[in-house]
């Protein structure tokens, strides 16, 4: 394997024209004009009219039911969350609903009986579909969906209960089994109908999930003690994700995770992760390939990220491709957030990671680098669908401190193409960057090494 290396130097400069590329930012407003958040009749139905009581003791999955049924029959509104602890099931979201949370001190508690999560529904885990235990919100195939307001979902999720399954402590309840049976499932393309997993397979949900859904908005809540990924759009047109705040460091806790969507805005949310910040996905392996729908036209802007793996990355479940993805004016940093901008993928799961995006973000505080492209990651060149990574460009980014600006690993049968990092700083550099089989410049950028 030939390898290449960026070393460390004061001052980098090379000559910006010769390596020009399309700044792709001026596709931003048609996208911007296609993701236009829903609106709902000015119709109230409060969760306590239909018998729930905040009490953080009393079920109130069945009110909370009939309260959505009755405002879906009335063709929408607000499904009203107002002051008190309301302990409940999984919430399943239909057209025209708003489910509202009030007050800043609306909670919604999601039970951790896994057992009210069955019979299984049909989702993904890890981007491979199967029947799994229900999302905490779950919705499939409905219009005009939304969670708003000021309040509280808490999935209270800890190592007694959902987080225990990862497996980190040993032991027989852990999800590993089950995980690798589904992954041989969808290797060995086995029909989806016959990958049904639950009790004793310890495979956990998500927090929310819009399934094939167009015009969805969530925006203003609080999220905290997710089993796994928080915000999981799937399949989903016309996305808005808008002022979240998310503390959640669990195991595989990704922020938002949009896969296989079209036309997607986030913003002004605060990620404070476990696990990526936020993650775009396309499907994994055989599953993505066979379903084909990539992330297209994303927009993330005005986002503070600290603790996760990265500030925004795509991948690694990234089989149906990405393209057009657009990160501007966020503030990064911790000690604990790997990278500010990741791409990873591996010859098993393939896909084309395109007309990437990334400018006037500043950022304090890396873990390992500033730019990340991991093609070796896991399986690595190890298979038959060599990923490709191409017009990957950052500009203005302002770097406090990183252990190097690069890491970026591929390898002969994959292509990583166009990388370019313009106009930025980073200052109190530690190590020499690693460029491994890939084209990579950085044009009219300084470089300042630590003391």
């Amino acid at each position: 394997m030939k390898k290449r290396y960026l070393i460390l130097t004061l001052g980098l400069v090379l000559a910006g024209a010769a390596f020009a590329e399309p700044s792709g930012w001026d596709q931003v407003p048609e996208i911007l004009s296609r993701v236009v958040p829903p609106k709902f009749p000015a119709r109230e139905f409060d969760i306590t009219k239909f018998g729930a009581v905040g009490d953080g003791q009393t079920d109130c999955t069945e009110a909370i039911a009939k309260a959505i049924a009755a405002c879906a029959k009335k063709h929408g509104g607000h499904v009203v969350v107002p002051a008190g602890e309301f302990l409940t099931g999984p919430i399943q979201l239909r057209s025209g609903v708003d489910l509202h949370l009030a007050a800043t001190n609306s909670v919604l508690k999601f039970s951790t009986d896994p057992k009210a999560y069955l019979p299984a529904v049909f989702t993904r885990f890890e981007g491979i579909e199967c029947y799994n235990y229900s999302p905490l919100i779950y919705t499939v195939g409905q219009k005009n969906v939304a969670i708003t307001g000021d309040g509280l979902l808490d999935g209270q999720a800890d190592d007694s209960n959902w987080l225990g399954w990862k497996g980190r402590k040993g032991g027989s309840n852990n999800q590993n089994v089950a995980r690798k049976r589904l992954d041989d499932m969808n290797n060995q393309n086995v029909p989806v109908s016959q990958r049904v997993f639950g009790e004793g397979d310890f495979m956990r949900p998500n927090f929310i999930q819009f399934q094939r859904c167009k015009n969805v908005l969530i925006e203003g809540v609080r999220i905290r003690r997710s089993p796994m990924w928080e915000i999981h759009p799937l399949l989903c047109t016309n996305v808005t994700v808008r002022g979240v705040d998310i503390y959640s460091h669990g195991a595989n806790n990704d922020g938002c995770d949009p896969e296989s969507c079209r036309d997607v805005l986030i913003e002004k949310c605060l990620f404070d992760t476990g696990d990526d910040c936020i993650a775009i996905k396309s499907g994994r392996n055989n599953d993505g390939r066979r379903v084909g729908i990539p992330s297209v036209n994303l927009v993330i802007r005005d986002c503070t990220m600290r603790d996760g793996h990265a500030g925004t990355a795509i991948g690694s479940e990234i089989s149906g491709s990405c393209s057009n993805v657009f990160v501007e004016d966020c503030e990064m940093s911790s000690p604990n957030l790997v990278c500010a901008l990741r791409l990873k993928s591996n010859a098993m799961r393939g896909g084309v990671l395109q007309n990437i995006f990334m400018r006037n973000v500043n950022v304090g505080l890396v873990k390992d680098s500033v730019l990340q492209i991991d093609f070796l990651y896991e399986e690595g060149a190890r298979g038959e669908f060599n990923p490709v990574a191409r017009n990957v460009v950052m500009e203005n980014i302002k770097v406090a401190q990183t252990p190097r600006v690069l890491n970026v690993r591929g390898f002969p049968a994959a292509s990583i193409t166009g990388v370019r990092i313009y106009n930025s700083s980073f200052k109190q550099v530690q190590n020499p960057d690693v460029v491994l089989d890939a084209d990579v410049k950085l044009v009219d950028c300084s470089l300042e090494p630590a003391k």
